[in-house]
């Protein structure tokens, strides 16, 4: 496997550095997350934690979702515990783009 697959509760990671995976971190996290590990090499894993309550529908026709673990840890504690990374919140620039304006596309 190579990529990034994610699932409510489910990570799993192949062949990919540890920068690539702090933007789906992010996300999952609800903050930016830089990386400041040093790890460097192409990283196999499968993280499990606590689906988040607002996950939303499948789409239409695909299975149910199941049901949260209520006993699932949360991801910050799943990092620490199943990988031995740690979330610290901090201060940090930080690259962002700025979209001054959008316009209709004119015909040629």
């Amino acid at each position: 496997m190579c990529g990034i697959f994610m699932n409510p509760g489910r990570m799993m990671v192949g062949g990919m550095p540890i920068t690539v995976v702090a933007g789906p971190l992010g996300n999952m996290a609800g903050r930016n997350v830089i990386d400041r590990t040093g790890l460097t090499g192409f990283w196999d894993f499968e993280l499990t934690f606590a689906a988040d309550a607002g996950r939303g529908q499948p789409p239409p026709g695909a299975p149910a979702l199941p049901p949260p673990d209520p006993d699932a840890p949360s991801i910050f504690t799943a990092l620490q515990e199943q990988l031995g990374l740690k979330l610290e919140s901090t201060k940090a620039p930080l690259e962002v783009v700025v979209i001054d304006s959008v316009s209709e596309p004119v015909p040629d």
